[in-house]
């Protein structure tokens, strides 16, 4: 593959992971007018994020195996129409609950392109290569945080929260036209395999019964949750309790991404000495340490706007190291049946996002309280579900960023 081929998969595959990001991180600015608008709070309106991950997560499950059968094309194609309509009924919602379910719709529309584009990583990059392409997606990705919820503040502000979800439907379009005339089919599917729901979900279990699948993802996806908790969180302790302005904490924002993805590149400098499997740990160490540290200083009231966007940008950084390699590691075992590894890692993924989230929404508070308490829980859970799962893996399939194929021990 030429180097030139090889940046133009490369961004045309981040360009679809961004779509999920950009639908999450949007239309945070407009918490507190969708609020005043539908006549709720803005604990309610995090419902609505509660929801697009509970989407997110149980989408996964139904375009991994579509994308194992068919190719990755035609499910991605169903996905993006669903997306784009659903988009729209977002800006037309009057009622809180018409735009809870309206945004889980959505998220089963979105969840498509990152399945498709995960998977993908799988068809055209050798194994030995995928830590680093996922670091690549995270820096494609990171543009999402970086510009989405700046783009949304100035929206909200000038033409309403109704003028994100439209602009998102916009996005999608752009999306498909990508993928239509530029994105190649890579892995074309197998008819042979069966959508009936006994055969999926003994291919789920044969994935899920593998040890190194369900250490790494399970870990990874109790570390990512952080984020979850942060991003469900960040309009009130921002917004609410610091009263900067949906422009301003689109800044923040984008300053506090900047760790996130910066750290996932660094994680590439890291690779070259070190293996996936030594840099997790150390990471997740780290994570939790940030995060005890974040708690007990919230609940002392030690830390004010500006110590607690350091404490979020290093907790941060942390997720972006561990965040490349877990995925990787994770689906190192797998092949034909990426597409369905690769749904069941985001689905657990996302569905650990989930419950933080609706945790953060279910805990009425408001101080940043529930946000390093929930932080901290999953950084806890992290650690400890790799320590412990790393005893049950007897044959690692792990990366090797210096050799052609698969380290074996």
């Amino acid at each position: 593959m030429t180097r030139k081929r090889h940046i133009f998969l490369v961004l045309i595959l981040g360009t679809l992971t961004t779509l999920g990001p950009f639908s999450i991180d949007m239309y945070l600015p407009g918490f507190p007018a969708i609020a005043k608008d539908l006549n709720t709070t803005i604990n309610q309106v995090s419902l609505s994020l509660a929801s697009f991950f509970v989407g997110i997560s149980l989408g996964q499950l139904l375009y991994g195996p579509l994308l194992d059968k068919f190719g990755r094309k035609k499910p991605l194609y169903i996905g993006l129409a669903v997306y784009i309509l659903a988009s729209i009924g977002c800006a037309q919602s009057h009622h809180i609950e018409s735009l809870i379910a309206l945004r889980f719709v959505q998220a089963i529309g979105s969840c498509a392109a990152a399945v498709a584009a995960m998977a993908m990583v799988r068809d055209f990059f050798p194994v030995k290569e995928n830590a680093k392409i996922f670091a690549l997606l995270m820096l494609v990705v990171g543009a999402s945080p970086m510009i989405a919820p700046t783009a949304g503040g100035y929206l909200t502000a000038s033409l309403g929260w109704q003028s994100v979800f439209y602009a998102l439907a916009i996005i999608a379009i752009a999306i498909f036209v990508v993928v239509f005339f530029f994105l190649p089919e890579g892995f074309k599917g197998n008819p042979s395999l069966s959508l009936k729901p006994k055969p999926i979900l003994n291919g789920f279990k044969e994935v899920l019964v593998n040890p190194q699948f369900y250490t790494y993802t399970f870990a990874g996806a109790f570390s990512f949750s952080g984020l979850f908790a942060y991003i469900s969180s960040s309009p009130l302790v921002y917004m609410d309790i610091y009263e900067v302005s949906e422009t301003t904490y689109g800044w923040i924002f984008a300053i506090l991404s900047v760790g996130f993805i910066g750290a996932s590149q660094v994680n590439n400098i890291l690779l070259k000495k070190f293996r996936s499997e030594q840099i997790i740990p150390v990471a997740l160490a780290s994570q939790l340490t940030i995060a005890v540290i974040f708690v007990i200083g919230t609940f002392f009231n030690w830390f004010g706007l500006y110590e607690t966007t350091i404490m979020l940008f290093l907790f941060l950084c942390c997720i972006g190291i561990a965040n490349p390699n877990g995925v990787a590691l994770s689906l190192a075992p797998f092949s034909d049946n990426a597409g369905t590894a690769s749904s069941l890692m985001g689905a657990i993924q996302l569905g650990a996002g989930a419950l933080a989230s609706l945790a953060i929404g279910l805990l009425d508070s408001a101080s940043a309280i529930p946000m390093t308490v929930v932080m901290s829980a999953t950084s806890l859970i992290a650690l400890l579900v790799l320590l412990l799962g790393r005893k049950n893996i007897t044959e690692m399939k792990e990366i090797d960023n210096s050799a052609e194929s698969f380290v074996m021990h």
